[in-house]
């Protein structure tokens, strides 16, 4: 992993072991604040309390078995191999407990899915997406957030709405990243409440969620809930913004270039140095009034026609908006993003599959930098193997196969090239992959110039950035020009 044995921060496998350190042996009072026993400096608690909780746990078990790998101060760097085996065990058991049966039973509750196989070969696809697989036992990270969000939408999508809003509040409470998710469901649930009518079920249902929200949140934060002083602390730390529009230092190591990472600030910084131009205060208004402005076509027709359809492909766009222009972006954060897409791998295979190989190559210098070249290289062909194998995405780039046919009909007559556009999709597929192809092995294989040391770093963020601004335009299209409200009884 990354920073094994280097010290003073050691890397992100240092990170979740300190957290354990911290929070077994010092009072809930003191996670979040600098003292002489906790050095914020060093990996300090930057997420929310759910984390901090989730990693006292781990730190009780990890007691039981051997003190040493949490002692207080004596154990920073412990880098055993019986404590990693117990850390990848803590990762793996988080999957088999949240992640994977969500995935599972989303893919069984599909409607076009209902067929054992079909709903098998879509978990599968889901299960195998080399990112997330990359990220949690590579770099290594747990994947409650992201289950825990899954849990949400399973939830949506039989009308279990408190139960998801309880679901999705721990995964908020557990990364405050997850407010990448956050407006997709305050919309659809919103949308269902002036569907219901205001004036009656609406607002008894309004009321529940409102209810159901502020109780899940006073019972995460309830140990910090005595001492505004201790909220803001906690605030504090989540958000410090006070770091500029490229730190993003709520996730990152010593060892991260915040100039890499795929995203419209870091690629247009290649030409104009933003941070040298614009003061970190307008940086934060001009990052909050992009994103707000990218994602309100989304939001808005999320709220006046709520569908389930419209709620999973507007998880993709607004997730993908702010990881395009919100502030302090993590190359992980793509991950926000990805996820959602998986849970519409069955409506668009191709336009999915394309994204999620963009996404897994968007990580290639954080990869790189983790030593997992190697598992990169395997798992990444093998993922396109096997969506070209369940899903034929080489035959489904028909306008119809893509969602665009009400796009294409308002088009009709005014542009020439729709008849071909199959081909020139597939085209672009392949020379995209093509790209990507070479920029990997340049960047794994081929020295940089001494006067560019970050030309190939550079080279992945922006051409993945290129993608992604054409993917935001992609789903925002089919959102916008989607006229259907299927039911909310099944997911579709």
């Amino acid at each position: 992993f990354l920073g094994a044995g280097k010290p003073p921060m050691y890397g992100d496998y240092e990170a979740q072991r300190h957290w354990q350190e911290i929070t077994y042996n010092l009072p809930i009072r003191q996670w979040y604040f600098n003292t002489s026993d906790n050095n914020l400096l060093y990996w300090g608690l930057d997420y929310p309390p759910l984390t901090a909780y989730h990693s006292f746990v781990c730190a009780y078990i990890a007691k039981l078995i051997n003190p040493d790998w949490v002692a207080l101060h004596t154990s920073r760097g412990y880098e055993s191999q019986p404590h990693k085996l117990f850390m990848r065990t803590t990762v793996f058991v988080a999957d088999l407990l949240v992640y994977i049966p969500a995935v599972i039973l989303y893919c069984f509750s599909l409607k076009e899915t209902s067929a054992k196989k079909k709903a098998s070969t879509c978990a599968l696809c889901i299960l195998l997406y080399p990112g997330l697989i990359l990220i949690d036992h590579g770099h290594f990270q747990y994947p409650l957030s992201l289950g825990l969000a899954l849990w949400a939408v399973l939830c949506l999508s039989h009308d279990w709405d408190l139960l998801g809003s309880v679901a999705f509040c721990l995964a908020l409470n557990y990364k405050q990243m997850e407010l990448y998710h956050s407006l997709p469901f305050f919309c659809y649930l919103l949308g269902k409440c002036f569907k219901k009518g205001l004036k009656g079920k609406g607002l008894v249902l309004l009321a529940k969620l409102a209810g159901t929200v502020l109780l899940s949140f006073a019972a995460c934060w309830l140990p910090f809930g005595t001492d505004v002083e201790q909220i803001m602390q906690v605030l504090r730390r989540l958000f410090p913004i006070d770091r500029g529009l490229f730190e993003a230092c709520m996730f990152s190591s010593p060892t991260h270039c915040p100039d890499k990472v795929a995203n419209i600030w870091c690629s247009l910084s290649v030409l104009i140095k933003i941070k040298n131009v614009i003061s970190p205060r307008t940086q934060l208004k001009l990052s909050f009034a992009v994103t707000f402005l990218s994602l309100l076509p989304a939001c808005i027709k999320l709220t006046v026609q709520p569908s389930l359809r419209g709620f999973k492909f507007a998880l993709v766009s607004c997730a993908l908006s702010f990881f395009l222009f919100s502030f302090q972006v993590h190359e992980k954060s793509i991950l926000l993003v990805s996820v959602p897409v998986c849970l519409i791998i069955n409506e668009i295979p191709f336009m999915a599959t394309w994204f999620l190989l963009v996404s897994t190559f968007s990580l290639l210098p954080l990869l790189l930098k983790d030593g997992l070249l190697l598992a990169y290289a395997a798992t990444t062909p093998a993922f396109l193997a096997v969506c070209l194998a369940s899903f034929s995405i080489l035959e489904k780039t028909s306008a119809e196969d893509l969602q665009l046919k009400a796009f294409s009909l308002s088009l009709k007559g005014y542009v020439s090239w729709f008849k071909s556009f199959p081909r020139i999709v597939r085209s672009l597929f392949l020379l995209s992959l093509s790209l990507m192809g070479v920029l990997s092995v340049l960047s794994a294989a081929v020295p940089p110039p001494q006067s560019l040391p970050d030309l190939f770093p550079v080279a992945v963020a922006v051409v993945s950035c290129l993608h992604f601004l054409l993917f935001l335009v992609y789903f925002n299209v089919v959102i916008l020009w989607d006229s259907r409200n299927r039911g909310q009884k099944k997911l579709s």
